[in-house]
């Protein structure tokens, strides 16, 4: 009985969570880094004293010991404020207790309100154009000619989906193609777990092996003092490797369901009707059915084109995602008082979502509000900082494996971390471009897993348990585990 009883609703698992985040800050000491933050031209510098302002000077940052090039501020590289090498310090305690372990999802829910809107429109969106039937249709369409090539959904998607967090650090846009590729995946024979895999699962995969993502890559080598470009051809290199290999335990486990639907770790899910297989016989598009699938289309096109060249974030992207929802009502000539309530029943399907994405954030200011985040950073480098050179690249990695519990922005996680960590490679021999890889891989594995990141909204979405989760997602995580020590063991010889 007990091997298929299902764990605790995401919520709840956070609920938790955020209960032990708050036990810690009664166990670690708190404390806090000074930090620096480039602004108008001029640096802030802020202790415990209060805030002073700093020439924005290359002898500054040399008096500081800040191994980051002025260049790097300048042209915006570095938008958040760096954690000042040699600065760390205890402060008063600001233990965490019963009022603030309540508190906590309410702050977060408030700090990550543009991802919890974007949410919200995005499954307005959705419910809108699902209402036109074109999405059906469409689908159905293309699942007829994708007959007896299902496995290539697989392979192109993966493919495209780690690329696009590779290159530009795509993440939350990922979470609007779920209403997409879910019936489609279904109809093809698969389960409720390779959608996931594919969209969730891919854009990690691109974290883990970032080459041009500016949230990572581009942030780490700039806080670390290095070319971005320093090791570009091995990210490259592990790109291919762990996504190859990614593909390919995603067609075995796609397969194994196909031939045998009692093999799936995740059934399909009856209280998600939205995600119902495909089913029918060969359908024509009407013109008004092209026009929609291709403002559809050109949605997501735009999404993407505005985030890489563009330069968009959420606020742009939700207000793409309206406009569409609006110009789609328009021309399937929807009555004002249907298309309102269409809209709000799409938006009222992703409250829970938006709930868990507020809640996970709630463990991030748990943390800060205690100040330990500046000292699990502080006392585990100083664990690791005698470590012979081999010894400690593996430390690094899985430093920022548990890093990635507490801290799931990889900018700011590089900016907190690279002047310090960076510093023990310098001092160890350790090329720092292999630093940053440590980050990179050590975030992009616990990515797969942290509750405090999309891993729960992203199972929400569809209604899949962490249960299911873990059991298909482990083993991916202990090969690719294996790889990346592999490979940065390597590199430390590779000077």
């Amino acid at each position: 009985m007990l091997k298929n009883r299902k764990l605790l609703s995401p919520l709840s698992i956070l609920m938790i969570i955020i209960i032990i985040g708050a036990g810690i800050t009664w166990l670690i000491p708190a404390g806090r880094f000074d930090t620096l933050k480039f602004t108008k031209g001029q640096f802030e510098f802020t202790t415990d004293q209060g805030m002073q302002t700093l020439d924005a000077s290359q002898t500054v940052l040399d008096s500081l010991h800040v191994s980051i090039p002025l260049a790097s501020f300048q042209n915006g590289n570095i938008k958040k404020a760096i954690a000042v090498p040699g600065t760390f310090h205890k402060i008063e305690s600001n233990k965490q207790g019963l009022a603030e372990i309540i508190q906590a999802p309410v702050k977060g829910i408030t700090d990550a309100i543009d991802i919890i809107l974007f949410v919200l429109i995005i499954g307005a969106f959705i419910n809108v154009f699902h209402e036109t039937g074109a999405m059906t249709r469409g689908l159905q369409t293309l699942s007829r000619r994708m007959k007896g090539r299902e496995t290539w959904l697989i392979i192109i998607l993966t493919f495209l989906f780690s690329f696009g967090g590779a290159s530009f650090g795509m993440a939350e846009e990922a979470l609007a193609f779920y209403p997409i590729i879910v019936p489609l995946f279904l109809g093809a024979g698969f389960d409720l777990l390779l959608p996931i895999a594919v969209l969730f699962g891919g854009t990690h995969l691109g974290t883990l092996a970032s080459f041009t993502n500016p949230f990572s890559t581009i942030t780490a080598s700039d806080a670390a003092g290095i070319a971005w470009t320093d090791g570009l051809t091995g990210r490259i290199i592990m790109f291919v490797i762990t996504t190859g290999i990614a593909i390919g335990y995603f067609i075995w486990y796609a397969k194994k369901v196909k031939k045998n639907p009692s093999f799936s770790y995740a059934k399909s899910n009856e209280d998600t009707p939205q995600y119902e297989a495909l089913s029918g016989g060969p359908v024509s598009l009407s013109k008004r059915d092209r026009l929609l699938l291709l403002i559809f289309l050109f949605t997501f096109l735009a999404l993407i084109g505005g985030v890489v060249f563009l330069d968009w974030w959420l606020v742009e992207m939700t207000a793409l995602f309206l406009a569409a929802s609006i110009l789609i009502g328009f021309i399937n000539r929807v009555p004002e008082r249907k298309f309102v309530k269409q809209f709000l029943k799409g938006s009222e399907d992703m409250v829970g979502v938006g709930l868990i994405i507020g809640a996970a954030r709630g463990v991030t200011v748990v943390l800060n509000e205690g100040h330990i985040s500046d000292s699990i950073i502080f006392y585990s480098s100083q664990f690791v900082s005698n470590f012979s050179p081999s010894l400690l690249i593996v430390s690094v990695f899985f430093l920022y494996i548990i890093f990635t519990l507490f801290i799931t922005s990889s900018s700011g996680m590089a900016v907190l971390t690279m002047p310090i960590i960076g510093g023990l490679g310098m001092m160890a021999d350790i090329p720092t471009r292999e630093i940053v890889n440590a980050y990179l891989y050590g975030m992009g594995i616990m990515s797969f897993m942290s509750p405090s990141g999309l891993m729960l909204p992203s199972l929400a979405m569809v209604n899949v348990d962490l249960k299911a989760w873990w059991k298909f997602i482990y083993p991916l995580m202990l090969i690719l585990s294996v790889v990346c020590i592999i490979a940065l063991l390597i590199g430390i010889h590779l000077k």
